[in-house]
């Protein structure tokens, strides 16, 4: 009788700290993501950076056709459709220390050859859908 009354407190622990694990686990990310998130975004429009962006997908036709090919994605079918939710996914796929590491990249100014490694970093942890997710976020940010 004891051992069963240990057992059951025992898997009801074990229940316990396994939703314990998975809130902080969904809402932990959820929170880092916004936080990420709003703060490139207002590091974008301070900085006049996104202009500069734009400017340089306008002048890159290679660059521009990339992205174009999330225009007339139908994103309801995509694994996510909001900046928030990209984030969300990259910060599982990246860990915080490569993500700021490329932001201090991204900053100091990329060669070709930095970009085109960065790319395939990407595009080797990402499935096709979510890739074409994040160019029709990108496309709905520069062409909007």
């Amino acid at each position: 009788m004891k051992q069963l009354k240990a057992f059951k407190i025992l898997i009801g622990t074990v229940v316990v700290l396994a939703l314990i694990g998975f809130g902080v686990y969904h809402f932990g990310t959820k929170f880092i993501a916004d936080e990420v998130m709003g703060q490139v975004a207002v590091e974008l429009e301070a900085s006049g950076d996104l202009e500069a962006i734009k400017q340089e997908v306008q002048n890159d036709p290679e660059l521009r056709a990339f992205i174009e090919e999330g225009k007339n994605v139908d994103s309801s079918k995509l694994p996510f459709q909001t900046k928030e939710e990209a984030t969300r996914v990259l910060l599982k796929k990246f860990d915080l220390n490569e993500i700021n590491d490329l932001q201090i990249q991204a900053r100091q100014g990329m060669t070709a050859e930095q970009q085109q490694a960065l790319f395939n970093k990407i595009q080797s942890r990402l499935t096709d859908e979510e890739m074409l997710a994040l160019k029709a976020l990108a496309y709905k940010e520069l062409f909007k």
